[in-house]
Order: structure tokens, then C-alpha cells, then sequence
């Protein structure tokens, strides 16, 4: 029986000889995304911004420049038309011919109206039927501006639960160093992943913030799985250097952590290349976000880790610290 392996069953890398190179990385990186945000924002979606998305589909196909001389007419504020491609047409290489002729139409909230202004969707609905035919409305989603707001306040409040979440659950599991070290890489994986939305000027929406939710919960068990570890090695070699023991930690749990990470990566690309546009500002967030999470995993926790250092002699449990907990089983 033939067996992949990625790495030896045995590594013996020194993960913090270039720690230094990796810190700077990781600030370079936190400062442009930062500074994205004060330049640029984020590009929300309806979701929070407020406004209509139309999904329509035409019998014969229409140019998006078509539908935006319609739009014009109408008077209906910020537009925007894209076209939804097959991405089996895409891969294909024409191969395969796409002929769905759907669009999605987005009409932002228009200021100082907090109610959706359904005269104009029927409006525009008359307006598409009557240029371009026989018109299927496949998918209409309306946000007004009080629910949008709404949900920028909550997407904000989840992502600052689910962090605070993590530093109570590493505390009682480990100790304050672990618990700090685990929620300073998270904020580090979130900080970038949004920088990179708004310096893309990808769209933020709901799913977005799904993404992240579901990246914290991805590095978390990849950051608990090398502090186990690490946990499990002081017990072992209480006299040995604390440096030295973070690396032996890190190389015995890194065959898992790339497996892990590649076998998820092949589904995200899988689905990138092959859901479609609508599940594509997902897939994104996903991808990057498991790329960044492996990241700082290895590199950012536990040095964090070896700069607070660790209590050397874990036989007794520290009331203080929060690690009477620490014999619970993961």
C-alpha cells in the first residue's frame, strides 16, 4: 500500500531562528490593513449598506451595457449590473457554452430613506420586461437602512464575542499566556483578512462575516492543537529550553496541521472555481483565511508564547491562572 506523505514522520525545522523576519511580516501586513480601512473602508454589500439585489434572467442574451441604459433611465440612484457566469463555461475554455443570461442587479439604498421604495422595483421590473422581453425574476432581496445598520452592529458584536469566547475557553483550559498568545493571532488572522477585503474593494456582506466566524474557529483548533502539544512537552521535559521545546512541539503536530490545511484548501478551491459568483466572496474569505490561520498558527502563537514565557512545572494545577482545568480532556 502506497502512502502520501507531505513531510518525514520526523522534522526537525527551527521555526524560530527567522522569528524576527515573521514578526515584521506579520506587522507590515496589520499596518496596510489598518491603513486600507482608514483610505478605503470596506466595500459593503446590501447587506449593510441598505438597497435591493435583483437576480434576473433573460430569454436571449442581453449586454450588461443593455441593462445599465434601462437603469439610467429610471432614476433610481447607485446601480451596479453583473453578469453571472457558468464557471464550467470559464474552465472549458468556451468549450461549453454559457447560456443562462443571468444578471445581478443591485440598487443601493437611497440616503436619508429608511424604507424600501417598492414602487421602484416594480418599476424597474416594467421597465426590463417591456426592453428586453420576457423577463424571469430568479431572486429579489431588499435591506432597508435601519436593518442594515442593525447588521453591521451585530456582524460586529458576533466577531467580538467569538474572540472573547476563545480567550475565556484558553484561560480555563491553559493558562493567560496561552490565552493571549491564541487571541493575539486571531485578531492578527481577522485584521488581515478584512485588510484584504478593503484593499481588494471585495464586497463585505453577511457571508463575509460568516467567513470569518467560521476562520476563527479554523485557527483556534489549529492554535489549541500546538499548545496541547506544547502543554504535553512541559510536563515531559520540564528542564529543557522553553525555545527548544517549541519547536519539537511544533514539528511533532505539523505533518497534521498541513494535512489539514491542504485537504481543506482542495474543497475551498473546488468551490471557488466551480460554485459561482454568489458563493465566491465566500470562498475567498475561506481560502485566505486558512492560509493565514496555518500562518499564524506556527509562527505567530507560539512565539507570542516564547516572548510572555510559561509556567516550567505543570504536576500541580495553578488556581490562579485559571489551570485547574487543564486535565479536562480535548
Amino acid at each position: 500500500m502506497i502512502r502520501l506523505k507531505l513531510l518525514p514522520e520526523k522534522t526537525k525545522f527551527d521555526f524560530f531562528s527567522k522569528a524576527r523576519f515573521f514578526s515584521v511580516i506579520s506587522i507590515v501586513l496589520i499596518g496596510i490593513s489598518v491603513l486600507a480601512n482608514l483610505l478605503f473602508g470596506l466595500n459593503f454589500g446590501i447587506d449593510f449598506r441598505g438597497g435591493t439585489l435583483l437576480m434576473v434572467q433573460s430569454e436571449k442574451p442581453v449586454k450588461v451595457s443593455e441593462y445599465r441604459q434601462v437603469l439610467v433611465g429610471l432614476d433610481l440612484g447607485d446601480t451596479s449590473v453583473t453578469k453571472i457566469s457558468d464557471p464550467k463555461a470559464q474552465i472549458s475554455g468556451g468549450l461549453i457554452d454559457d447560456s443562462r443570461n443571468i444578471v445581478l442587479i443591485r440598487i443601493e439604498q437611497q440616503p436619508q430613506k429608511d424604507d424600501i421604495e417598492n414602487d421602484k422595483i416594480v418599476l424597474l421590473k416594467n421597465a426590463l420586461n417591456a426592453s428586453f422581453g420576457s423577463i424571469n425574476f430568479l431572486q429579489t432581496e431588499s435591506v432597508g437602512a435601519k436593518v442594515s445598520k442593525e447588521l453591521v452592529i451585530k456582524g460586529l458584536t458576533s466577531i467580538l464575542l467569538a474572540v472573547g469566547a476563545v480567550l475565556f475557553y484558553i484561560w480555563v483550559r491553559f493558562e493567560w499566556q496561552f490565552a493571549l498568545g491564541a487571541v493575539l493571532a486571531l485578531v492578527h488572522d481577522v485584521l488581515i483578512t478584512i485588510g484584504i477585503f478593503s484593499l481588494l474593494r471585495l464586497e463585505f456582506n453577511l457571508s463575509i462575516v460568516a467567513a470569518i466566524l467560521t476562520i476563527v474557529g479554523y485557527s483556534l483548533n489549529d492554535t489549541v492543537i500546538v499548545y496541547d502539544r506544547i502543554r504535553e512537552n512541559l510536563k515531559k521535559f520540564n528542564k529543557r529550553p522553553l525555545l527548544d521545546l517549541l519547536n519539537i512541539s511544533i514539528n511533532e503536530t505539523l505533518s497534521r496541521t498541513l494535512v489539514t490545511s491542504i485537504t481543506t484548501l482542495l474543497a475551498l478551491f473546488a468551490l471557488y472555481l466551480l460554485g459561482g459568483d454568489v458563493l465566491r466572496g465566500f470562498t475567498f474569505a475561506m481560502i485566505w483565511g486558512v492560509l493565514i490561520g496555518t500562518y499564524s498558527s506556527i509562527f505567530i502563537a507560539s512565539a507570542i508564547l516564547l516572548r510572555l514565557g510559561v509556567k516550567r512545572d505543570w504536576s500541580k494545577p495553578d488556581n490562579e491562572a485559571g489551570t485547574q482545568f487543564s486535565e479536562f480532556d480535548t
